[in-house]
């Protein structure tokens, strides 16, 4: 009878560790961009023509009705990677209303700020109006 042995030698251990994270990190790297997330409004025109509806819906939620329609534009300095967007108008009592949309490329968050009469009403919320409540 023959005893038959795997001799394992530290350069084959070492390569079958590195291929080993190999596989390891490129099945982690699948998960993770599997899982990325997208910006809601990907662009500045889908941002600021979103954003009248978004904030109308959001300060409707909150007891403040809007004595018109919000007018929207884009904020100086955004690109395609910081999207900045900022709608104005009033309160059905003649308040002003503040709109401040942004979102990052790099993060996938968006950021929305609601100001009535200069105060803050939503402050760095991730998601404005109906798409934000569980159930709407």
């Amino acid at each position: 009878m023959t005893n038959s042995t795997v001799k394992i030698t530290r350069v084959k251990a070492l390569i079958l560790g590195v291929v080993s994270l190999a596989v390891v990190g490129g099945a982690v790297t699948g998960v993770l961009l599997a899982t990325a997330k997208e910006l809601r409004y990907p662009t500045q025109t889908k941002l600021r023509s979103a954003l009248p509806a978004a904030a109308t819906a959001e300060l409707k939620s909150r007891g403040v009705a809007l004595g018109g329609p919000l007018s929207c534009a884009d904020l100086p300095g955004w690109t395609k990677k910081r999207l900045r967007a900022t709608c104005s108008g009033t309160t059905a009592n003649k308040q002003a209303v503040d709109v401040i949309g942004t979102g990052d490329e790099a993060s996938a968050k968006h950021y929305f700020t609601i100001l009535v009469a200069g105060s803050p009403v939503v402050q760095n919320a991730p998601c404005l109006g109906k798409g934000c409540r569980k159930g709407g």
